[in-house]
């Protein structure tokens, strides 16, 4: 049985997870602890590793995972202040420098059309991190002029041709449009919600891992766990999308729930099963050792679905 300890482990870790649990599994906003991020732990890491530039890396999307885009994307997760001139003036450059005559941001100088996957995660911390609305329009624009007629998203369409979407990129971009409308820019917000709604149901068509087809896994490491995906799908980024954006419980997710729970090891704690190659800033978490990151991820997505009790009693009582 997993008991109060559970909440103690979390708690005891790096500012940015204590500040999600008292939000996500306490009920409790605790302001002070989202602005301690910016000056403590890894948010002061990341924050440290920017060079004069105002980039990190080498540039926008080189090297990964050190890059300017995937480091903004890390301090987006963490929920760093939003109100960070830095980060900012960041911001700023990248629509000054990155942005391509599609509209798209595109850091390739050898591919003339840009990536629709980079271009919802883009939109992801840059509504996040306040972005100018006027300044997004062009992206927004963009990403709506790929979806495809099976109410998804492939970075491919406009580069090699696809005839499917893929939930690799569906997901980058509805976490997006999630993001950008969560912040009240106005600039095409019914287009958006009803690509939203439509990529929605493109997943869960799929229920969030399988042919909708053969109902055969598409891949393996679509339900392993990792923190954190990068680009990459997995069934917990997926569960956690749709607690966010607060999309109600619907059967075609019991497969990746149940899945989910069956990862929950004897000490009710969820692991890193899976680290993505490439060079890092530092690491938060080992492969293979219980993860601070995917448990709390994993009981804010059992509590949105009121399903805590499949857990234990004890995880109910404490975080009801």
């Amino acid at each position: 049985m997993v008991n109060s300890s559970i909440i103690s482990w979390l708690l005891n870790s790096d500012v940015s997870i204590q500040y999600q649990v008292h939000r996500d599994l306490l009920g409790k906003e605790i302001n002070s602890l989202q602005k301690r991020i910016e000056t403590e732990g890894w948010g002061a890491n990341f924050l440290a590793r920017r060079s004069p530039n105002s980039y990190w890396g080498l540039g926008f999307y080189q090297p990964k995972w050190t890059s300017t885009h995937y480091t903004l994307l890390d301090l987006k997760n963490l929920q760093f202040p939003r109100n960070n001139s830095d980060i900012s003036n960041t911001i700023i450059r990248i629509i000054d420098k990155e942005k391509n005559s599609d509209g798209g941001i595109n850091p390739s100088g050898s591919v003339s059309k840009s990536d629709v996957c980079i271009n919802g995660m883009f939109l992801n911390y840059a509504s996040y991190f306040g972005a100018k609305e006027k300044s997004l329009e062009s992206v927004v624009d963009f990403i709506l002029s790929q979806q495809m007629t099976d109410g998804g998203f492939n970075c491919q369409l406009n580069r090699k041709g696809a005839v499917h979407s893929s939930l690799h990129s569906t997901l980058s971009v509805i976490e997006g449009i999630n993001e950008y409308v969560a912040h009240n820019y106005n600039y095409r917000h019914s287009d958006l919600k009803t690509a939203e709604k439509e990529s929605i149901e493109f997943i869960l068509q799929h229920k969030l891992y399988q042919s909708h087809r053969t109902g055969k896994m598409i891949n393996r490491k679509m339900i392993m766990l990792s923190h954190p995906a990068r680009w990459r799908y997995n069934i917990l980024r997926a569960l956690d999308y749709f607690k966010s954006a607060g999309i109600p419980y619907d059967s075609r997710m019991d497969d990746a729930l149940n899945i989910l729970k069956s990862k929950q090891r004897l000490d009710q704690k969820w692991p890193v099963q899976e680290k993505h190659a490439g060079l890092t800033h530092f690491e938060m978490e080992k492969t293979g050792k219980a993860s601070r990151w995917n448990t709390l991820i994993a009981l804010r997505v059992f509590k949105h679905f009121n399903m805590l009790d499949r857990l234990g009693t004890t995880i109910l009582k404490i975080c009801a």
